[in-house]
């Protein structure tokens, strides 16, 4: 995990966030989903602190955390952005605005624009193959996406 250090504001959110769900364990997916909407994302060092108020071990929280893929340890961009790369959206030219999209924002999959405005990942299915290929920014889906079209969808956010 990352050089991450946790301040103060940042346990207090986590603690209130916390509080809200009454410290229980089990709504420990709930937990990790608010504080991730309010940090952008679950390093170590807040893994640790939300495992110390629950009264809960760290490897239950890490496990939770690297189980399902919608939580992230490393810091994303303003805007997110993901590309379907299931088999409809593949044969469908999945893999070309992959390509285009790194081409424009210059970065690699797992990366982030040097301005923190984008970041760019890979998902397995959106569950929208009828829209193939699709890409998401944020949770706004782009469906029967043509790499041309890149730059203009781009160009809209900020």
């Amino acid at each position: 995990m990352g050089a991450f250090k946790i301040q103060e504001c940042h346990k207090k959110s986590i603690a209130d966030i916390c509080t809200y769900y009454h410290n229980s364990p089990g709504d420990l997916i709930k937990i990790l989903y608010s504080i991730q909407k309010e940090l952008g994302f679950l390093p170590e060092d807040v893994q640790r602190e939300v495992a110390h108020i629950l009264k809960i071990s760290v490897a239950r929280v890490y496990g939770v955390v690297s189980f399902y893929s919608f939580f992230t340890m490393t810091p994303k961009g303003r805007h997110p952005i993901s590309v379907c790369m299931g088999t409809a959206c593949y044969v469908r030219g999945g893999e070309k605005v992959l390509d285009e999209l790194k081409n424009q924002l210059k970065i690699k999959v797992g990366g982030v624009t040097d301005d923190g405005k984008f970041s760019l990942d890979c998902l397995r299915c959106v569950g929208a193959c009828g829209l193939a290929p699709v890409m998401l920014i944020g949770d706004k889906v782009y469906g029967r996406v043509d790499p041309l079209q890149i730059k203009e969808i781009l160009d809209s956010y900020e």
